[in-house]
């Protein structure tokens, strides 16, 4: 009888087939229940850092176009242009200098802080809601990130407990520092890549070591040394593209507490450091056949800089700053901001109860050596960030800061000194996830004791909300397409006034209108100081001069054939196709009649009086 009885699969195939497809369905349904079960306290973790992260930046979100950081406008704008630039790349529209803005010379993208990564990879949201929308997205999504991405550098690479290491992620995702620069700091909140090139770091040493292997013999991981060297690479490379300051504060941590655990730990340093060397010698060889040419672009191409543009004198934190509570926080003062030169930088206000425990845990946790390498670090970058001439309580004391030995050299004086105060968040971080997992893994006092005194004194800089305000609705100009009768795409608008680094509202146009045209002038880093050093913005025409001395007094001032000869060669060098006076425009009245002098007769397009020139 089973000689003669068919197979199932030969009887009917169809229906073999059909079964197939439910177990396979079904088994995978599994592996999902099973791996969610297994992540649950991760997802949680990461759900809850979502929900702070909105909850923080939440009066963004209503209305992301009709809606502004109170406190920091100026460079919201600035970003979202550079989030509408950025989202070109998808339109196959992109280069490096851009000629959106400060026509007809353009902006060196690479000289400016401009998230490139970052703006493409939100392009299709910029191109399909705005870039308002990528900016709040962003702006939340960098809180959230960095703090998962350094829970589970914590929980995996350091193998602390779950509880340990949100206490860290959360604490280097949602610190005053950051939660401060998240005032249109994109490029200083995108931190999510640092965790990821620290592991990697982590990785190489470990394979550069000879000693004994898991599973392997004695002697260096040579694939996992190359892997780790190509991956870093990587994570580098894209840094660069999202955040270089950002990327150079991490070097210069992750050197000093290597110097610092090369000293305590002299048996690992001479076992693998000639590995370990070689192998961030591949990694820096296969970055730089990337950025070779983007860096170079940015120092010593077209309108490119090769310094900083700002004052470390001015950028320096206020010796009592450290022990002052971020006015963003829940315990904070508005009296503390006269510490700092602006409510994006809050980076050094941790609080004098989170500098006293993190103190006393780095003494509890003992001679372990990470804890050194890490005090090592915040002494180091804590004093960096004082500036060259320390200052406590506004008031300078005459006595020179660490920072004094650095200035002038290239590439560091494009630090503000005040930032390298942001790195102390990762590293006090560090020392409490180390103290509160030795806790919790004891049976003594200590096991409540220590968990206890974290919280306390992380409760004072619990933060706040992000001050918001409503923002005038673009013109119907813009928003309608009507520009496109007045200029073709890609050509040169002329909004009046025009914008500057402090009035740069004009960029809102452009970056409505998915900066499908140009602009003059404008808010942007380029090489118009003196000597061809770093400034911001660039040297005003003499036709937009007079246009903003209007819109500033509102006078009517003379115009003579010299001026409209001037108007008619300031079009010229700009390259425009056609300037544009909307209804909102501050002493619209005398702008247009300023206007009609220059350039004749207006045509009213849609809620805008435009001039074809």
């Amino acid at each position: 009888m089973s000689s003669a009885a068919p197979t199932a699969p030969d009887a009917a195939p169809d229906q073999a087939v059909r079964l197939a497809d439910p177990v396979e369905r079904a088994s995978g349904a599994v592996r999902l229940r099973t791996a969610v079960r297994h992540h649950r306290t991760d997802l949680l973790v990461a759900l809850a850092w979502m929900a702070l992260a909105g909850w923080l930046t939440h009066g963004l979100w209503p209305d992301p176009g009709g809606r502004t950081l109170a406190l920091n406008p100026e460079d919201q704008t600035l970003y979202e242009w550079f989030l509408a630039v950025d989202a070109r790349a998808l339109l196959g529209d992109f280069h490096l200098l851009t000629d959106r803005l400060n026509a007809p010379d353009g902006v060196n993208l690479m000289a400016n802080t401009t998230i490139i990564a970052l703006g493409v990879l939100c392009a299709p949201v910029t191109l399909l809601f705005g870039a308002p929308t990528s900016f709040a997205l962003l702006a939340a999504a960098n809180l959230a990130g960095t703090a998962l991405a350094w829970y589970l550098l914590f929980q995996r690479t350091m193998r602390v407990r779950r509880l340990a290491a949100a206490v860290g992620g959360g604490l280097c995702g949602f610190g005053p520092g950051m939660v401060s620069q998240t005032n249109s700091h994109l490029h200083m909140t995108a931190q999510w890549l640092v965790p990821v090139i620290v592991w990697l770091v982590v990785r190489l040493l470990r394979a550069s070591d000879p000693g004994e292997g898991r599973g392997r013999p004695a002697g260096p991981d040579r694939r996992r040394m190359i892997s780790s060297a190509a991956g870093l690479a990587v994570a580098v490379t894209a840094q660069v593209f999202i955040g270089e300051e950002v990327l150079f504060l991490s070097a210069v941590t992750l050197l000093v507490m290597a110097i610092a655990y090369a000293l305590t730990d002299r048996n690992l340093t001479r076992r693998a450091l000639p590995g370990f060397a070689g192998g961030l010698a591949i990694a820096a060889g296969l970055a730089m056949l990337v950025l070779g040419y983007p860096l170079w672009f940015q120092f010593a191409g077209p309108q490119g800089v090769a310094d900083g543009m700002f004052s470390p004198a001015y950028f320096s934190a206020d010796l009592s700053s450290w022990w002052a509570v971020s006015p963003l926080s829940v315990a904070g003062s508005d009296q503390a901001s006269r510490l700092t030169t602006g409510p994006a930088e809050y980076n050094t206000f941790l609080g004098w109860p989170l500098l006293l425990v993190t103190a006393v845990c780095a003494i509890w946790a003992g001679r372990r050596r990470l804890v050194l390498a890490c005090v090592a670090a915040a002494l180091v970058m804590g004093a960096l960030s004082l500036g060259p001439e320390v200052v406590l309580g506004g008031t300078r004391t005459a006595l020179p800061g660490p920072y004094a030995l650095l200035a002038g050299l290239p590439v560091v004086d494009g630090a503000l000194p005040m930032r390298f105060g942001l790195a102390l968040l990762p590293i006090v971080a560090t020392v409490l996830t180390l103290a509160v997992d030795r806790a919790l893994g004891s049976t003594g006092r200590a096991r409540r004791l220590v968990p206890l005194a974290v919280v306390a004194a992380l409760l004072p800089i619990f933060p706040t909300p992000l001050p918001t305000a409503g923002r005038p609705a673009l013109p119907e100009f813009v928003t309608g397409g009507h520009w496109r009768q007045c200029v073709e795409p890609g050509g040169v608008l002329v909004p009046v006034p025009l914008p500057t680094p402090k009035e740069p509202w004009p960029m809102r146009w452009a970056a409505a209108a998915d900066a499908g045209f140009g602009l003059p002038e404008g808010f942007f880093i380029g090489p118009y100081g003196r000597g061809g050093t770093a400034a911001m913005g660039t040297f005003k025409q003499p036709t937009s001069a007079l246009l903003a001395d209007v819109a500033r007094r509102g006078d009517q001032p003379a115009i003579g054939d010299e001026q409209r000869r001037q108007a008619a060669k300031d079009a010229d060098f700009w390259g425009a196709s056609c300037v544009a006076l909307t209804d909102d425009a501050p002493h619209a009245a005398s702008l247009k009649a300023t206007l009609e002098q220059l350039y004749g007769p207006a045509t009213r397009i849609a809620d805008a009086w435009t001039w074809k020139v």
